[in-house]
């Protein structure tokens, strides 16, 4: 058989000369939207020119279009991204597979995946998102899908561009790229710079610099080599208002905390080497590296006053101490993954095979340090420990065509995780805690797709969810291994998808049935952070719901003399616990079997309006419309008195955005985009310590010139 196997590749080889090698060397999720037609599963593309019709203050403008994400506002600029995908909790995003480029992003994939770093999205060419079966491809987490950034590529051309965006509150956004291709050799750098002085709460600064170089060694031979440098500082905090303050009105954009103070900084390389045997086989070898230093002071305060403490500053019903909680953590990953790919006949049959292995070895350093406000960063050193992890995955899928329309994808993802945790100081005393442990998954998978006449197909696939534990969680603070399971789904899909040129859309019904989910003890969810306090064994539950998204060219479709194109996405969505769990409810114990998943909402709508009344002026209008949601696992009706649980009511928002295309020799548009147009007031979350509003109307300036 495997004989057979090589003499077919022999056979399929072909000249050098007549592969391409123009495109960069980088790992795709989908490809282009054209590929849609043959996913075995759902997803979505979105290009360079959704993004720039909706002129994104936050990449979740972007992801809400995706029919089945569920995005929660945290600061209103997207400097944290949460996502939630059918219902799953969106805290930090740690149930999707976060990538740039195909490159992982989040702190530390396996062991700590939160998003305390997120990509801007107004460096990007495009997003990806993948939900089905085909996302066993990648991994860890393989239950919630995966989102692929997209960058901007070296031109053929030398391309030269500037954008530049401003608004009240010293808000600014500048953008500077250029790059070209120079015989065997293309290049492009781009260099963002964001700030802003109390937009929406917030004061901050980040500077954002990215290089792309490719190299064509040969007709064959490609290298991709791509470098990161970024730098945030924002006064971010997890303080919100509590429910008294949220009634009155007098606080929805004082900040409670402006002395916290976030910092993060990023460095990030990727070298990626593409091989072509012939335009059938190819191998992909992808090496990564990246460290994230992410450095929190937060003031310590009570949500009521002690007898015997000394405050140094009231606002509301938050009392602010003269004591600081600083979590200095830095964070080292990297990787490399061989990936092989061919595509053959074999026993009759067409095949296009994905097969790979990857190590990815990650490190993280914790220091709590307790200072005051007026030396915050020094103090007196409280906890210290150092988590390592040591992570070895490999694949298999096969795409088999059992005739030109019809295609089944077996595949299976197999992960291994050996994880440490080594306690060196906790509760201000020196300690020597050190336990290890080791987790094994084997992740199967199938997906089917039928492509009809007219640009129809149809879909269904099924594949196990996983997503292994938190170290901190899985080890507690005594240095015991608490035998947390994995997170353990199946998750099932069936749907149907257009693909056309004035007409596209897509029809998937999804059940996500969940052996066991983790409810996080993180602070950033709502618990107290420490392994031991919260039950972190979450239990069953069950996700089931439908998602349905169309793309419209209403212009081509009704035969007008002007540009008007329409698309919308919807989902339904019920997530719940479906076996027992007790949880305390102010010192009485209820089952919450049957409650819906906190920030889980039944419905989300949104829909986009662009109309072109003549080729210089474009005006694009964006309705979002999210229904009422839980704040907490007790799903109680009635807020509590600090505000970080009891409900969060639906809200509707309208974005527009207005460009007109200038008359002169070079490219160059000029626009005005508003954010909440309607200016509605509405609660996004009630966690991590209060509640948080949504961006009130913000209307921003933007100018744009090609080179």
């Amino acid at each position: 058989m495997f004989l057979a196997l090589a003499l077919l590749l022999t056979f399929s080889f072909q000249p050098a000369d007549s592969i391409r090698t123009a495109d960069m060397a980088q790992v795709e999720v989908v490809g282009t939207r054209e590929r849609l037609s043959r996913l075995p599963g759902s997803g979505s593309v979105l290009l360079s020119a959704d993004l720039r019709a909706i002129s994104p203050l936050t990449g979740g403008e972007i992801f809400r279009k995706v029919s089945g994400l569920h995005v929660v506002e945290e600061e209103g600029l997207g400097l944290r991204m949460n996502i939630g995908v059918r219902g799953l909790d969106p805290d930090r995003s740690r149930t999707v597979l976060m990538l740039e480029d195909g490159i992982p992003v989040s702190l530390a994939p396996y062991g700590e995946p939160e998003m305390y770093y997120t990509p801007t999205i107004d460096r990007m060419s495009g997003v990806e998102v993948l939900k089905g079966s085909g996302s066993i491809l990648f991994g860890p987490q393989t239950f919630g899908g995966v989102v692929n950034y997209r960058t901007a590529n070296p031109p053929a051309e030398p391309t030269t561009s500037v954008r530049l965006r401003g608004g009240a509150d010293a808000f600014f956004t500048g953008l500077f790229s250029h790059g070209s291709t120079v015989g065997n050799v293309g290049y492009h750098i781009g260099y963002l710079r964001k700030s802003g002085a109390g937009v929406g709460i917030l004061d901050y600064g980040i500077h954002d610099l990215n290089a792309k170089l490719r190299l064509v060694l040969a007709p064959n031979s490609v290298l991709g080599f791509k470098l990161g440098v970024y730098d945030e500082t924002s006064n971010s905090t997890y303080v919100g208002i509590s429910q008294g303050m949220y009634d009155s009105g007098d606080f929805d954009y004082t900040h409670p905390a402006p002395d916290d103070a976030l910092a993060i900084r990023r460095y990030s390389a990727s070298l990626v080497h593409d091989y072509f045997w012939s335009p059938d086989v190819r191998l992909k070898t992808t090496v990564f590296g990246y460290t994230t230093t992410r450095n929190w002071s937060r003031q310590e305060f009570h949500t009521a006053p002690n007898p015997g403490t000394t405050y140094v500053r009231t606002l509301g019903d938050l009392y602010f101490r003269n004591q600081t909680g600083n979590r200095n953590r830095q964070f080292e990953v990297a990787g490399v993954e061989p990936r092989f790919s061919a595509n053959m006949d074999l026993g009759g049959l067409r095949h296009e095979l994905d097969l790979g292995v990857r190590y990815l070895f990650e490190r993280a350093y914790e220091q709590r340090i307790d200072g005051t406000v007026a030396r915050p960063t020094s103090g007196t050193l409280r906890e210290d420990e150092i988590r390592t992890g040591h992570a070895w995955s490999a694949y298999l899928q096969n795409r088999i065509f059992l005739t030109d329309a019809f295609t089944v994808t077996p595949g299976v993802r197999i992960e291994h995780f050996r994880y440490e945790r080594d306690i060196r100081r906790l509760a201000n005393a020196e300690v020597n805690r050190i336990e290890d442990d080791v987790l094994t998954q084997i992740i199967p998978g199938i997906g089917f797709n039928h492509v009809f006449t007219g640009g129809w197909s149809a879909f269904a696939g099924v594949h196990r969810g996983f997503g292994p534990p938190r170290v901190k969680d899985a080890i507690s603070n005594d240095g015991v291994a608490q035998q947390l399971d994995a997170e353990l789904s199946w998750n099932y899909e069936i749907g149907f998808r257009r693909d056309g040129r004035a007409l596209s859309g897509e029809l998937t019904g999804f059940y996500l049935d969940f052996e066991n989910q983790i409810i996080p003890v993180s602070e950033s969810s709502g618990g107290t952070g420490a392994p031991g306090v919260d039950l972190v064994n979450g239990g069953e539950t069950r996700h089931i719901g439908l998602e349905a998204a169309v793309s419209a060219d209403v212009a081509a479709l009704a035969g007008l003399g002007f540009g008007l194109e329409w698309d919308a996405s919807a989902t339904w969505t019920r997530a719940t616990f479906a076996s027992d769990r007790i949880v305390n409810n102010g010192g009485t114990p209820e089952n919450i079997n049957g409650n819906t998943l906190p920030y889980a909402p039944e419905f989300l709508l949104t829909s986009g309006l662009g109309l072109e009344p003549v080729k210089s002026v474009r005006l694009d209008a964006h309705l979002t419309w999210i229904s009422d949601q839980f704040g907490d696992e007790l799903n109680l009706e009635t807020p509590s008195a600090d505000g970080r649980r009891g409900p969060l009511a639906g809200h509707l928002v309208l974005d527009a955005n207005l460009a007109y295309t200038l008359p002169l020799a070079h490219p160059a548009i000029l626009s005005v985009s508003a954010k909440n147009l309607l200016d509605e007031r509405y609660i996004v979350s009630r966690r991590p310590q209060g509640i948080r509003l949504g961006m009130p109307r913000f209307v921003t300036l933007g100018l744009e010139i090609g080179l």
